[in-house]
């Protein structure tokens, strides 16, 4: 296997945002220098940016298996997703005020429930076993005559576990309730078809799959009410105003493009270095806790717990290392609670303080996996000889 080269910094953090591949930031600087045009004008520069601006649409829609109008371009994922969790409460409140969601909800859902909370809406947040999968049972018994929306993410962020969005989805088919997933770490990463998912509404985000940051698109299932929260000149068909960001969008699509085609090759390249680096730390690091589903889970997504020893400190000395991984979300990475995730799944919270991310990318390779564990496997043992937590 080929070793990592020597002083390269490797990047182990991918759930956290990706690379930009070299055609993406291709396609967006020719935007930028060339069709930079207001695709809202009639004239030949606002006709060019919106061809780009349909095209792109387009291509994202066919990753989906959706059609073109059903495809809202938004600032990232987090807007893809509060625009999805607000819009469809406030549309659909004289039908109910209640919303069933999950105890391991990325902030951008949990939070948008917690304000509507505030606003006189209901809210379940359902409980998940120990490999953080949420039970379809328990949504059924959840459901009541004033249930409008269901959001449950279709993979978690921090552990990799999909969720059985497709299980879900055929449950709530027959019954007047929009069903939402956040799609933002699947997206490119495993089958995404909104029709075999079985959802109303779909989150998703360009750089977590190559392509560029402040992008990202929500689908809305033709017909789905829901209301806007950001207006103005009533940009994509009224339901999010706002300049389209051209460059951005077309950088989504390229990376989309791209990943759709690769998707099945990275996969399997992915998950080998996956097995690959979880059989290697648990072979050589005692107590260590193997967070997320042994199988159900997506392909890059390693998460463990070490005991004795603080996420934190393994981080900054990976970085030292010249290596890159996560302790937590990069989203609340200042944050120092532990993660909720994991300590909805019955960790406790030394165990999830102790927890490390490893997020690997189509791109990374055995060697450096090689060179990951050597340092990880000396990085561990240096901190457990001054760790306060370990006993004896």
């Amino acid at each position: 296997m080929t070793a990592a080269k020597t002083g390269e910094y490797i990047y182990f953090d991918h759930a956290a945002t990706t690379p930009v591949l070299p055609e993406v930031a291709q396609v967006m600087n020719k935007c930028f220098l060339k069709y930079f045009g207001n695709a809202s004008e009639p004239h030949l520069p606002g006709r060019q940016a919106k061809k780009i601006l349909e095209q792109s649409r387009h291509e994202i829609a066919s990753v989906l298996g959706a059609s073109d109008a059903e495809i809202v371009f938004t600032g990232s994922g987090t807007e893809s997703d509060n625009m999805a969790i607000f819009g469809a409460a406030q549309a659909n409140r004289k039908k109910g005020n209640h919303i069933i969601t999950t105890s391991v909800e990325h902030p951008a859902v949990a939070m948008p429930c917690k304000m509507l909370e505030k606003q006189g809406f209901k809210v379940t947040y359902l409980p998940v076993d120990r490999y953080g999968m949420v039970c379809p049972d328990d949504l059924k018994k959840a459901i009541t005559n004033k249930t409008i929306l269901v959001s449950v993410m279709h993979a978690n962020n921090i552990v990799g576990t999909i969720q059985p969005i497709e299980e879900i989805g055929s449950l709530l088919k027959d019954k007047d309730i929009l069903f939402h997933t956040d799609a933002v770490q699947t997206f490119c990463s495993i089958k995404t078809d909104v029709k075999c998912l079985g959802v109303d509404l779909l989150s998703l985000s360009g750089h977590k799959i190559y392509g560029p940051k402040g992008v990202g698109a929500l689908y809305i299932r033709k017909k789905t009410r829901i209301k806007p929260y950001i207006f103005g000149g009533g940009q994509e068909r009224g339901r999010r105003s706002g300049t389209e960001n051209t460059a951005g969008i077309a950088g989504l699509a390229k990376a989309a493009s791209i990943a759709g085609k690769a998707m099945g090759q990275r996969a399997e390249h992915v998950s080998a270095m996956r097995q690959y680096l979880k059989k290697g730390i648990i072979d050589s690091i005692d107590d260590v806790i193997f967070n997320g589903h042994p199988e159900k889970r997506l392909p890059g997504n390693c998460n463990f717990s070490f005991r004795f020893v603080e996420g934190e400190a393994m981080v900054l000395r990976l970085d030292a290392a010249k290596i890159a991984v996560s302790s937590g979300s990069a989203c609340s990475s200042s944050s120092v609670k532990p993660s909720h995730a994991l300590v909805a799944m019955g960790l406790s919270p030394q165990e999830a303080y102790g927890s490390l991310r490893i997020t690997l990318g189509y791109e990374n390779t055995f060697g450096q996996v090689d060179y990951f564990l050597e340092n990880l496997e000396r990085i561990i043992k240096d901190l457990r000889m001054i760790s306060p937590l370990k006993k004896g």
